[in-house]
């Protein structure tokens, strides 16, 4: 998804639960025909593990013949992780990827040296009508592989591993969590995982990695005898041992992994280490030498600030 500019989420009340660094509550922006809520970056904390980026669509109600129509754009030094709760988004890239994002599935596009895309309402969809709801994440890569190809990964609900337990639903999208692993191919170390918790149930928070948060999508935890309510991103200090307790029924992501080496620069849709190489991203859109998207023949203009 392109960059839509929206005022930094806010910093919410830590409350006593020592293992929290703090709460961020995402701001919510109409952007026509749903509501986006951004929880990352903000301006206390620009990252959790390489997650750079983080939305949370919709849930939106799209009446027969309305549809989302993200027109081509460029990114460079990052990954774009959509993940589904509802609806179906068809994604094109300049690497010759059209394919239907479906509820469940993980797609990772890696933008590395340069990709553009496009995200459109299916047709079907698009003349029935649908629900859409789920989250838009950007992952910062390492400084040694912000220059890697481009290329896309495409893995269906039914190829990430999925943990059930009475009451609890866990799928891992990337990573390791809840001891499965995700067959999604990352350049650096981090998680992913879509989880539901039926009222009163618990699940542990990994210690495994150095950097945690949790999303909650829905719903209401209950940590450490705190209650967190929905929509809000709860960022973790490292090390400590968190028990997550639904105060309702609850659907949260999990996510974080390995603290870069330092902060990025961010404009657009553009990440790097370097403010030169963003320099040069623009010129290049602007100039026209990223590669088209098959079958596009609209696109977004560079801003102009």
């Amino acid at each position: 998804m392109s960059w839509l500019p929206d005022e930094d989420p806010v910093a919410g009340d830590r409350k006593s639960c020592d293992a929290l660094e703090f709460a961020i509550v995402p701001r919510a922006r109409d952007i026509g025909n749903f509501e986006v809520r951004r929880a990352l970056p903000q301006a206390k904390r620009q990252m959790v593990g390489p997650f750079i980026f983080l939305d949370q669509m919709g849930p939106a109600a799209m009446p027969p013949g309305i549809g989302m129509d993200v027109r081509p754009h460029p990114h460079i030094g990052l990954a774009t992780v959509t993940y589904l709760f509802e609806g179906a988004i068809m994604h094109r890239d300049s690497e010759g990827n059209a394919l239907e994002i479906l509820p469940g599935a993980m797609n990772l596009m890696t933008a590395g040296r340069g990709i553009a895309h496009s995200e459109r309402t299916p047709d079907a969809e698009r003349k029935n009508g649908q629900r859409l709801s789920g989250m838009q994440s950007w992952i910062a890569l390492p400084k040694s592989r912000e220059e890697t190809g481009p290329g896309f990964q495409h893995y269906p609900e039914a190829d990430l591993p999925v943990v059930k337990d009475d009451g609890v639903t866990a799928r891992v999208i990337a990573g390791g969590v809840f001891g499965k692993r995700s067959p999604v191919k990352t350049l650096s170390d981090w998680f992913y995982a879509d989880v539901a918790l039926e009222t009163g149930k618990s699940v542990p928070l990994d210690t495994d990695y150095e950097e945690r948060a949790i999303y909650v999508a829905e719903g209401k935890i209950e940590i450490a005898g705190d209650i967190f309510e929905g929509p809000q991103l709860l960022i973790f200090r490292p090390g400590d041992r968190i028990t997550v307790k639904a105060a309702a029924f609850t659907r949260m992501m999990l996510l974080g992994g390995a603290a870069m080496e330092g902060p990025r620069y961010i404009w657009w849709n553009f990440v790097s280490s370097s403010k030169e190489r963003i320099e040069q991203a623009k010129e290049d859109w602007a100039q026209g030498r990223f590669k088209s998207v098959p079958g596009e023949t609209e696109f977004i203009p560079l801003p102009e600030k």
